[in-house]
């Protein structure tokens, strides 16, 4: 996924779906980063990005 950075990886098999991603995705908000959550169908997972030019570095 290029012009993105992934925060962190969330199992879309878990058993609360992708509340952890989203819960994860809304406290990086809280710090001001413009994340997001997608859904990687190749891995099966959940990603928490931000898109370039929002990556605080």
């Amino acid at each position: 996924m290029n012009g993105r950075t992934v925060l962190e990886r969330f199992p879309a098999g878990g058993p609360r779906g992708s509340w952890p991603a989203e819960e994860f995705a809304h406290a990086r908000r809280l710090e001001g980063l413009a994340a997001e959550v997608v859904m990687d169908l190749a891995t099966d997972t959940f990603l928490v990005i931000v898109r370039a030019g929002d990556v605080v570095e």
